[in-house]
């Protein structure tokens, strides 16, 4: 799976979400930095060549679809943000959350709980 642009992620969000949709349906999804229509029908077909994406073509014009699951995308995206910051160590991703303030002790709790209860 090759890495997605900021932009093409965005795009991809739009997509799970119709699950089909044309290019003026994604455009009209976007609400900020709308891209012009032959900007995001470009960045659609890059989805296309990199394996995220397939269409039906009805005459010229293409309703795209996604056929890559977002939890797919979800599952890779994690995978390598925790390798490539976090030494492949859940435990430093957590402790990472734990001192900014991001997950609080019921959270941790509770995920412990989790763990606990999948044995």
């Amino acid at each position: 799976m090759q890495k997605l642009t900021n932009k093409e992620e965005e795009i991809m969000h739009i997509l799970w979400r119709l699950e089909k949709a044309f290019v003026k349906d994604v455009l009209a999804e976007i609400q900020n930095d709308k891209p012009h229509y032959n900007t995001l029908s470009t960045i659609i077909r890059n989805l296309e060549e990199k394996g995220y994406v397939d269409y039906t073509a009805y005459g010229k014009t293409h309703q795209y679809f996604p056929i890559v699951s977002k939890e797919d995308y979800k599952k890779r995206f994690m995978n390598t943000a925790i390798e490539n910051y976090f030494n492949s160590s859940y435990k430093n991703v957590v402790s990472f959350f734990a001192k900014e303030e991001k997950i609080s002790v019921k959270e941790l709790k509770e995920i412990i709980s989790i763990i606990e209860n999948k044995k």
